[in-house]
């Protein structure tokens, strides 16, 4: 069984599984099309990608236009910041955004609908994302928002992270303003 939750931004979701532990370690269903059908999740993956960053890492914010990709991300070890943000004009919620911890230890996962952009940094030592994607990668379509936009105003959890490590293609993003945006 695995509860499903909304977050403020309802279209993204927060997926926490049931966890089994004992002295060996735990077990975990990570990915179950038939449950989460029950629950009314019903996409179709077609990419599955692994990344492994250091501690203080971002990476993001990023999103496809053509084939906006929807994901749905887990972190299989150590621990992250995970941020959506809505870039659809027509929605209440334009420009917001949402995040969640994801972690190893709590085994949750995060829904990232197309429509979104997405980016996280990294609270532990290091950590790996494991996530699915909706539409293949396409690196023409691939866009950027600028990760310290103050007029979306993430609160980045800057109190846990000694360092602040952005590549120089994310460090150059435009901001929301400047930004290419879903209808």
């Amino acid at each position: 069984m695995i509860g499903v939750r909304a977050l403020r931004i309802p279209e993204v979701k927060v997926f926490e599984p049931r966890i089994f532990a004992d002295e060996r370690g735990y077990f975990l269903e990570a990915w179950n099309a038939r449950a989460l059908s029950v629950a009314g999740f019903h996409e179709n993956f077609v990419q599955d990608n692994l990344v492994q960053s250091r501690h203080g890492a971002i990476r993001g914010l990023h999103y496809q236009m053509a084939r906006p990709q929807g994901k749905l991300i887990r972190c299989v070890a150590g621990e992250i910041f995970d941020v959506a943000v809505d870039l659809r004009r027509s929605s209440p919620t334009f420009g917001e955004w949402v995040a969640e911890f994801l972690s190893a230890e709590n085994g949750f996962s995060l829904w990232v609908p197309p429509g979104f952009a997405h980016g996280y940094c990294v609270v532990s030592e290091s950590a790996t994302v494991y996530y699915k994607c909706t539409e293949f990668y396409d690196p023409g379509e691939e866009r950027m928002l600028l990760w310290s936009d103050p007029a979306i105003g993430i609160e980045w959890p800057f109190d846990r992270m000694r360092a602040r490590l952005v590549n120089a293609r994310d460090a150059a993003a435009p901001p929301l303003s400047m930004a290419e945006t879903y209808p």
